[in-house]
Formats: C-alpha cells, structure tokens, sequence
C-alpha cells in the first residue's frame, strides 16, 4: 500500500539530503563495487548501501545525436525529452502523476555518440520505479500534443540562444573544426529542422537507440543483487541485441585560423582550440593532469595568472580536454572587452606554446597532482554521482579498480611524461573564435 504522496516527496528530498552527507569523502574508497550478471546476462555495476531508503541508477545507451538523419538534426535531443511524456496505456499527465505520486524521478540526456538516463527512487517503490521505465523505453506513446509541446519549448532554447555570444562561439568553432564531419553537425538541432520533426520520426529513432548493445549500467543504493538483476531484467531483458552503427571516418585535423563574428554585444567571447588526444589514449590522464596547470585548475591556473591576475584582462578563463570516438580536442574559452580581445588572444596563443615546448614546473605539477588527488572523492559524495561516475568508468572501459587506483595514477605522472604530452597536444594549428566588439587587428591576426 502506498504511502501518502506528499510524505513520500518529502521523504525522499530528506533521504538524498541524508545520502549527500552519509556519503563522505573519506569513506569513498571503502564503497564495495559488485559486478553482477543478470539471468538475462546483462552486466551491471552495483554499490549496496543501506544507509538510506533510496535508490539510484544511472545507465547509458549506445547511440545519440550521430544517429540524427540529415536534415533531421535534434531528434535524439527531442527523444530524450518525450521518452517520459506517456508510455503504455497511460498518456503523458496520467503518466507524469504516477511518477508524482511514487516519488520516482526519472531523466534523460543525448550527446553526440550516448544516449542516457537516470532513474532515483526509494527502495519501497522501487519495484513500481523500474515498471514505469520499463515500459517509457519500451512502449513510449509520442502522442502529438506532448511532443509539440517539448518541441515548442526546444524552440523557444533555439531562438533564446541565437543572440547568445557564448552560443555563436561554439558554434563557429565545431563547425569551422569539422566542417561537413558529422561532429560538426548541431546536436540540439536548428530553427529548420526541430519544426519538421514527427512521432514517427522519434519511433524510428528510438528503435536504434534503445537496445543492449554496448548497455551500461549502475545502481547505489539499498538494493541487493539479487533484486537489481532482476529489476534490471525487466527493465532492459526484452530490448534488442544489435545496436546501432555509430562508425565515423576519423574527421580532417582542426586546421589553423582565425574566425571573427561582429555581434553588438558588451563582452568578446574567445575561444581557442585544437586537436588533442582521444580519451582512450593511454596519455589521456598525464593530459588531465597537465591541463589542470594550464587552465583546468580555475583560481591556480597559468592563464588565469597571466590573464586575470597579472592584466586584469577578463574575469574568468580556463581550458578543458573533450572529444569523440575518432576525435579529441582541447579549448580555451574567455571573455573580455572587446578592445583586449586580440590582447587575450596573443596571451593565450604564447602561453599555449610554453606550454607545449617546456611544459609545467615541477612545482606546477606537484600542486595540481595534489589537488586532482584530494579532490577526486568530491566526485562520489552522493549516490547520484557515484551511480554517473561508474557509467562514465564503464563507457570509457575502465575496470572497476579504477577508482582505487586512480590516484596512485595521478602521482605517477612524471615531469618527463608531463613535458612529453604537452608537446602533443598544444604544439597543434589553433583555431581561434572571437565573438562581439573586435577592432580591426582582428581580421589582420
């Protein structure tokens, strides 16, 4: 029998409060990561904790906005948005109200090669939890009403984004990076393409997407193994076993050049990037590690020193490493007026280079080893993030060691290894964005 909704709502927002604090740091590396096997013989990774009456599970499908056919673009961002909106017998308010009622939250994203979701219950509805995404993935109902629905809101996003200077800089750097490659293509879609999508289009669309190939799962909380096996079987046990071809030709190297964007705006954005390593690269996490020192480490950066710091020249700048299956790059992002846009841009361009020809210090790189290892537990202090982080583990091919061992990783890396990478990676052409107020040395640069 089911509790009265309210206090299960209210029941569950104290149990995540609880979980968050239950969950400390220090305890991290003491959580018991279980790999099971359903009777189905589907894998999943599973965290028992009993502390609280919740559950959690994270899970990650093959598959995203690379499967968005030409003309087409945003239908997996639409798909994640109407998966829920009606499934079975139950149209989208009978069906939003019964998870309501439940206390069952449950979510969806697309990115460019994965498809995920995330489904959060207490553990005494957490049989009626797994029904409802049963049958969301299985029977979902894309109705007309719902999806014009999540469709004007998608919409509305576009159009609110247009002007965004933030926006129009990724954006003409993806597509002057990829150029006509499929990672150039808008994974949220356009003002053309999200009014001509239909139901039919999003059943087509989910059929690829929504199987077991290359499945990833995890669930933390207090649940055995037994019960999650089978909980899981009845959620995904009945999907498809082919999943979809996600293959892409390795794109063309991002080439080196500069790109001006006038907009009336009172801050130029500044982007900056090129052609990095892979994530499955065994240098990926010396990479991590030195561009930390760069720009990854906010507040004790290089570039915030040279730029923020020593000039004044913005208020915030960093760096991040990203990419796809046959791609990765690395980005510096800015904003400044636009009279010290150019400014910024020479800075950055130098620093990259110093980077790349000498590397960090061994002082530089003490500190950002010391401060990627204290930090790492901040990424497992709530049932949530554990359950993403052991999808993220999987996806990326890592063991389940990986969390025990990835600090002795981190302190391994060498000033020999750091020097090495940075030559790998920042030494490549750079493309450069300026979006908004640039003088004339812009177009000269």
């Amino acid at each position: 029998m089911l509790q009265n909704p309210s206090s299960f709502r209210a029941l569950l927002t104290g149990a995540i409060a609880l979980l968050s604090v239950s969950l400390l740091p220090s305890a991290l590396f003491a959580v018991d990561i279980q790999v099971v096997k359903t009777a189905s013989d589907l894998e999943f990774w599973l965290v028992e904790d009993d502390t609280v009456p919740l559950v959690t599970m994270s899970f990650s499908f093959k598959g995203g906005s690379l499967l968005d056919p030409e003309g087409k673009e945003g239908l997996a961002e639409l798909l994640s948005t109407t998966i829920d909106e009606g499934a079975g017998d139950m149209e989208s308010q009978a069906f939003q109200q019964r998870l309501s009622e439940l206390a069952i939250r449950m979510s969806f994203s697309s990115g460019k090669e994965r498809f995920e979701g995330t489904l959060r219950s207490l553990s005494s509805n957490i049989e009626a939890a797994f029904g409802m995404l049963a049958i969301a993935i299985s029977q979902p109902r894309f109705d007309e009403e719902p999806v014009n629905r999540m469709k004007t809101q998608l919409i509305s996003g576009l159009r609110s984004r247009i002007s965004d200077a933030g926006n129009i800089a990724s954006k003409a750097w993806r597509t002057t990076a990829y150029a006509a490659h499929p990672y150039g293509r808008p994974g949220g879609g356009t003002l053309e393409t999200m009014p001509k999508l239909q139901p039919d289009d999003l059943r087509a669309l989910k059929e690829k997407i929504f199987t077991r190939d290359d499945l990833k799962i995890s669930i933390v909380g207090a649940i055995d193994a037994q019960t999650a096996s089978k909980l899981i079987d009845q959620a995904f046990a009945s999907l498809p076993m082919d999943g979809p071809d996600m293959s892409v030709v390795p794109p063309s190297p991002i080439p080196g050049a500069t790109v001006l964007v006038p907009l009336d705006v009172p801050q130029t954005i500044v982007r900056v990037g090129g052609n990095s390593i892979k994530i499955d690269d065994p240098d990926f996490l010396i990479a991590f590690v030195v561009n930390h020192v760069l720009g990854g480490g906010s507040f004790t950066s290089r570039l915030y020193d040279e730029v923020r710091e020593k000039r004044g020249l913005v208020y915030s700048i960093y760096s991040y490493l990203s990419g796809y299956e046959e791609s990765g790059f690395f980005m510096v992002g800015a904003g400044t007026r636009g009279a010290r846009a150019i400014e910024v841009q020479k800075i950055v361009t130098e620093e990259l280079a110093r980077m790349a020809k000498n590397g960090p210090t061994a002082t530089e790189l003490r500190a950002a080893k010391d401060y990627l290892k204290g930090s790492y537990a901040l990424r497992f202090d709530s049932s949530d993030k554990i359950a993403q982080q052991l999808v993220g583990l999987q996806v990326r091919g890592r063991g389940i060691d990986y969390i025990n061992t990835r600090n002795e990783r981190v302190e391994a890396v060498t000033i020999e290894d750091a020097k090495r990478v940075a030559g790998r990676i920042w030494a490549n052409p750079l493309l450069t964005v300026l979006v908004g107020k640039v003088g004339s040395a812009a177009a000269e640069n």
